[in-house]
Formats: structure tokens, sequence, C-alpha cells
């Protein structure tokens, strides 16, 4: 660990001290059984750096334990929001399309129903709707037309814009609209505009189950009698077919890495990850589209600072530890995945675990935060 550590933090300029304590943390959780191995990825001033450790799968139903290495790819749960559905969602608002006031019933009719029919993308974005967090559709017996009718009939549980309550449904009526507006599946939306254009290479909202290999396992699923692997863990996304707006995308630190650095140039692509474009900037978001999905949008609604899908600072779902700045942002995973992103110290930490594969009950929440302290503190060295 210690040479790796050292060599990180000499090819990204930072602290030694600060890099060995992330990569002690992880070490420690690992020992600790709160998952079976993680990969840490890092950028700082557009330079990379990946730490993977223990396992992708310790006890495959055939073969030998399977190491983690930095191309393992995660199942990356509510990452999903903002690697695939917000990016698809601003560039129809960067195209004309849409706006943040689009009554979502005007695209999707069935949603009108039941005092939803106010209700706009903006307030998808920012968990304002007062849609329910989430609802069984796995185990209804319901076939997916059933299922789908359920989420868009599903009735509000609060007043919009008096509460923050994180919805997966609103995300799932976000992935709707994009297949809508664009006449073609989510799938394809994300690889041609966002995947594809960043170099994503890895990042999938289809795994191969079969190269299971590839993936780390997540959670024991009685009826297959193993760990889920190459699946997605979300009930909801799976019941549906596994390609979702909420959940769904599975990708590698470095993916997701590539994603980051579109975020902190502020929608632009550097020549250095596109040579065709000779040079030149190549955007996937506006510079408009990226600095206003970043700020507040529920200051007037106590203990929340959600940007449009982005946790900021001081919400209560932040997740950036102690050190990092005001402008901070980023978002979680339920399988115990992480990005976050400090614009001011040029700096993105991806951080992947496999927490939920010996149960629910394992959390990654002080790791996070004593990660990104590590690492925040090592860039003041």
């Amino acid at each position: 660990m210690a040479s790796s550590a050292e060599a990180g933090a000499e090819q990204l300029g930072l602290g030694i001290k600060g890099v060995k304590a992330a990569c002690t943390a992880i070490e420690r959780e690992i020992a600790a059984g709160t998952t079976p191995g993680a990969v840490l990825g890092v950028m700082h001033e557009g330079k990379q750096w990946f730490y993977s450790a223990g396992y992708a799968n310790p006890r495959p139903k055939q073969g030998q334990p399977v190491p983690v290495s930095k191309d393992t790819l995660y199942d990356c749960a509510s990452l999903t929001k903002v690697v695939v559905t917000l990016p698809l969602i601003l560039q129809l608002i960067d195209e004309g399309v849409l706006t943040l006031s689009t009554k979502v019933s005007n695209i999707l009719p069935p949603f009108g129903t039941a005092g939803k029919e106010e209700l706009t993308v903006g307030q998808l974005l920012t968990h304002t709707s007062g849609l329910q967090a989430d609802m069984n559709l796995h185990s209804q017996g319901w076939g997916r037309e059933q299922m789908w009718d359920a989420v868009l009939s599903a009735p509000l549980v609060t007043k919009p814009d008096t509460e923050v309550i994180y919805s997966d449904l609103g995300y799932l009526a976000l992935g709707c609209i994009i297949e809508k507006v664009l006449g073609m599946s989510l799938e394809q939306a994300v690889k041609e505009r966002v995947l594809d254009p960043l170099g994503m290479r890895h990042a999938t909202l289809t795994p191969a189950p079969e190269q299971a290999g590839r993936y780390a396992a997540t959670e024991y699923e009685d009826t297959i009698q193993d760990h889920l692997c190459g699946i997605v863990h979300d009930e909801k996304a799976r019941a549906l077919g596994g390609v979702c707006g909420h959940a769904g995308l599975f990708a590698t630190a470095g993916d997701l890495l590539q994603y980051a650095r579109m975020w902190l140039a502020q929608g632009a692509i550097p020549a250095t990850v596109r040579p065709e474009t000779g040079g030149g900037e190549f955007r996937v978001l506006s510079r408009a589209a990226a600095i206003t999905a970043t700020r507040t949008h529920t200051g007037h609604i106590h203990g929340s600072n959600r940007g449009l899908g982005w946790v900021l600072k001081g919400d209560k779902m932040d997740a950036s530890g102690d050190w990092m700045g005001p402008g901070c942002y980023g978002h979680t995973g339920f399988t115990g995945t992480s990005m976050w992103i400090d614009p001011e110290l040029d700096l993105a930490v991806v951080l992947l675990t496999n927490r939920v594969y010996g149960g629910r009950s394992s959390s990654v929440a002080q790791l996070r935060a004593q990660v990104h302290n590590a690492l925040t503190g090592a860039v003041a060295w």
C-alpha cells in the first residue's frame, strides 16, 4: 500500500500523508468486513490515480475469489441519477426542448393525476415534487405496464416545494420523459450523448452477467441462490428490465472520473480526451447548465441544500466530509458508491464499494468522510 500511495501522491501533486490515510481507511473497513473490496479514483488538476483493494467477489459460486482492480465494474445505484438522467435532461434544456418549468404532464399525460398536474421537471430534479420516496414494484405480481402505471399515477405525500423527499419515482418519470422526447431508449440516449462523447468506454446500462468476473458482486439473492453479479441490485430497476432513470448504471472508477472531469470543466471535454476536435472545445453541457445545476435550488427548505440532481454542502445527504469547500457537490449510491467534486480545489473523488455484499446493514458513511477529509487535506500540502 505504501508504495502505491507514494506513487499516487507524486502523480497527483498531493501530500503523501493524506493519500496514505485515505488508503489506510479503505483497508481498515475491508478488514472490519464493512465491504469486501473498494476502488478509489482521484483526479487533481487533471491528473488521475487509482487505488484498489480487496475482492470484487470473495465467494463466487464457481471458480476462485475475484480480486478488485481499477477496471472492476460496480453497480452505481443512484449515481445513475446524476450520471445518466441529469445530463440528458440538461441537454434537452440546452436544446430548447424542455425548461425547468415544463409540466411533466405535458409530456407524460398519465402523470397528470392525483394532484400532480402542475409538477415540473425542475421539481423532479431537486426532489421537491412531494412524491413518495419509493414504491414496491417487484413483489406485486405486476407486468411491466402495470408497474409503470403505478409509478406515474402515484399520489403526492406532501405539498410540492415544501420538503425535500429523495424520490426514486421522480427520476423514473424523468427517464420516461427522455425516452418520449428523444424517441429512443434511455440506454441508447446516454450512450450516444454522454458515455461515448466522454470516453466512458466501460460504462453500461446493460451489463453482461456471463462476464461475471468484470463486476463487483452485491447482495445475495434467494431467487438465484447467489450474489448478484452483473445484475442490477435495485429491485425496481430489475423488475422494469434494468434500464431506468434512477438506477441501473454499471461503471468503473475511471469512467466516473471522466464524467467528473467534464463537470470540473463546467460542461466541456478537454481536447486531450477528444483529439479529433483538433484542439477545439467540445461540450456535453453548456456552461450555464453546469453552473445552474451546482447551485442551490432549495434554500427555502430548512435543512436541505440541493442542486439539480446534485447534493450540495450542508444537505442532510452531504457525504463530502469536513474539509471540502462550500462549492463542492456529489452523490451517493445505495450499493456503496459515491462521487464528490470540489471545483475550488480542482479535485474529484470516486469511491466504489460493494458494501451490500453481506447485507444492507453495513455503512460506508464514515469511510466516505474519512477518505474525503484525507484527500482534501492533502491538497493543501
